[in-house]
């Protein structure tokens, strides 16, 4: 086979019968044995899995476990002891709805969307490599667009226009001049020394492609630089062609103001000169082969597909990718936001849907909430919130080991799995345990996390790319040298040692002991309870408590810290069920 395939070596109309390229259809909702259990359309569909698989669902979860599950799904943050009684006495028929909406009005909704968002982005603040202390390629302002990116999703601003902005906020006029911060998407991206080389700016475009085309469309389109894609529908000319968008894309440095009146020198781009890349054959740039026009891909857009005319060609890729007819688009979107709330999206491989990707283990479902995503506007909130009343999210995670064994990978979503904070809302949640956590977005640059005196949510953040933060990596955070959906969970005896050693740990808990001077220690307890579990003493944790702590009347400051840490380091707390 040549290295540089033609439309020709492929048969188009069987890779159109792929099941990620045909248009979703919105089949009839499917009739189920357990109709009182469905509270929508979502639980249907999911019944109805269950049901051919023998199975029924995992009894409701208590309204404690409920709201602290929630919390952390919508916001991140757990729940005060105070939130989760006040919710747990609430009569009202619609009480959880009550909670589901006030917590996605709280601005810690917008921060608990964008930790995802940005690594989706491959949000950074530095590069990889660095010469002496040459800093030019660094981004010192990139928190302008993780700020945007926070109060778009605050906003709800709806996700086909998330998408234009990201891609071509100075090619819309009026309508995006206020959001130019959005660019930060594609300025954000990978720089290196030696710009001018042709061979250079080729690994940037790549970057590019890649983070365009896995992040909005889940299409692996950046392995077809050097060939034709060895398992999807991708030719090395669909990948030139999109390359093409951004070769005659630059970065562009300008001094921008701000909706708080604040002139900075945001990371953006701008139309380049327009130019049409050859095929580099190989990925060998001085190989060059016949040039081609910039525009979409063919197995989406059909053989009649039609050059970008329109500068660079970003307004055009942006509306293409954002339009209700792409099948892939709010698919996609849809799948991140289910794997959002419930560990695993209904296609594991959220951000490959190609051949090699897993399949959807619920086609219909998958199908019918992309449609409706589009149907509804494309809001975020509503889908999520949609997705949080139903009777599927609120099983139980605490089933017998049967149960489990008959759904061993939770694929009929029989059941809640447990899942392990992220790093982000360990770190939230150690510092709202000891009342010291910064809420809301100053405006500030980001600071490292290492700063003793950086109490700002963990999505703040300074990220690099050169040395990310040991305790961000200790605790499974991406690299943000490359777009990524899906965290690793590992256990390890570091993670365990850490939080046993570490001087923050150490200290936030010492913070929460100083709120029980001169208490007794049944009193302490029941304190320290509520503020690091959001709850009080069950059974015979007081007894316990007071063993631990010596059978001592008034234990001393040291006493309580280690109670303190201990509580910190509980499966309790360190998981979201």
């Amino acid at each position: 086979m040549s290295a540089v395939c033609s439309a020709d070596d492929l048969d188009w109309d069987k890779s159109r019968e792929f099941w990620a390229f045909r248009q979703p259809v919105k089949l009839a909702v499917p009739e189920v044995g357990m109709k009182d259990w469905a509270r929508g359309d979502i639980d249907r569909f999911v019944l109805a899995g269950m049901e051919d698989a023998g199975l029924v669902p995992a009894g409701e979860a208590d309204r404690q476990v409920l709201a602290r599950r929630v919390f952390y799904d919508l916001s991140g943050l757990p729940p005060t002891a105070e939130e989760v009684e006040g919710f747990v006495a609430d009569t009202r028929s619609d009480a959880f709805k009550h909670l589901v909406d006030r917590l996605l009005s709280d601005p810690a909704y917008g921060e608990r969307l964008a930790s995802i968002w940005l690594n989706i982005a491959r949000y950074a603040e530095d590069q990889a490599h660095q010469v002496g202390n040459d800093k030019k390629f660094f981004y010192p302002h990139a928190h302008r667009y993780r700020q945007w990116v926070i109060e778009a999703f605050n906003r709800d601003l709806p996700y086909d226009q998330f998408i234009r902005l990201q891609l071509a906020a100075d090619r819309m006029g009026d309508q995006g001049r206020g959001d130019l911060a959005a660019l930060g998407f594609l300025g954000l991206g990978p720089q290196y020394y030696n710009r001018g080389r042709l061979d250079v700016m080729a690994e940037e475009w790549e970057d590019a492609v890649d983070v365009v085309t896995r992040g909005f469309l889940a299409l692996t389109v950046a392995c077809a630089r050097c060939h034709q894609h060895k398992h999807d529908p991708f030719t090395m000319r669909d990948y030139y062609a999109l390359a093409g968008v951004f070769a005659s894309t630059e970065v562009d440095k300008r001094e921008i103001e701000f909706a708080d009146g604040s002139k900075v020198n945001a990371h953006l781009v701008k139309e380049g000169k327009v130019k049409n890349l050859p095929v580099f054959r190989r990925g060998n740039v001085e190989d060059k082969g016949k040039e081609v026009p910039r525009r979409f891909l063919e197995i989406l857009s059909g053989p009649a597909t039609q050059p970008f005319g329109g500068g660079s060609g970003r307004g055009e890729l942006a509306e293409v990718i954002a339009d209700p007819k792409n099948p892939l688009t709010a698919r996609v979107m849809v799948n991140r936001l289910w794997q959002m709330i419930f560990g695993a999206g209904l296609v594991a491989t959220t951000s490959n849907f190609g051949k090699l990707g897993e399949r959807p283990t619920h086609p219909e479902l998958l199908d019918y909430l992309a449609l409706r995503f589009v149907e509804d506007g494309w809001s975020i909130k509503d889908f999520l919130r949609e997705m949080v009343l139903s009777s599927t999210y609120r099983q139980s995670s605490f089933i017998s080991g049967k149960r489990r064994s008959l759904d061993e990978q939770n694929q009929w979503l029989s059941y809640m799995g447990r899942r392990r904070l992220s790093v982000e809302m360990l770190r939230d949640s150690l510092l709202m345990a000891s009342g010291e956590l910064e809420h809301g977005d100053t405006g500030e640059a980001s600071k490292d996390l290492e700063d003793s005196s950086n109490r700002r949510r963990t999505v703040y953040a300074r990220i690099s790319r050169k040395e990310l933060d040991s305790f961000l990596a200790m605790f499974d955070y991406p690299d943000p040298n490359v777009h990524v959906s899906h965290r690793d969970h590992t256990v390890t005896p570091a993670q365990k040692l850490f939080l046993l050693n570490s001087p923050f740990v150490i200290a936030r808990a010492g913070k929460v002991a100083e709120t029980v001077p001169g208490v007794k220690a049944a009193e302490g307890i029941e304190r320290i309870y509520r503020r690091v579990l959001s709850r009080g003493t069950r059974d015979n944790e007081l007894e316990v408590a007071l063993r631990f702590l010596g059978e001592k009347e008034n234990p001393d400051h040291a006493d309580w810290t280690r109670f303190v840490q201990t509580l910190m380091m509980s499966n309790e707390f360190l998981f979201r069920d």
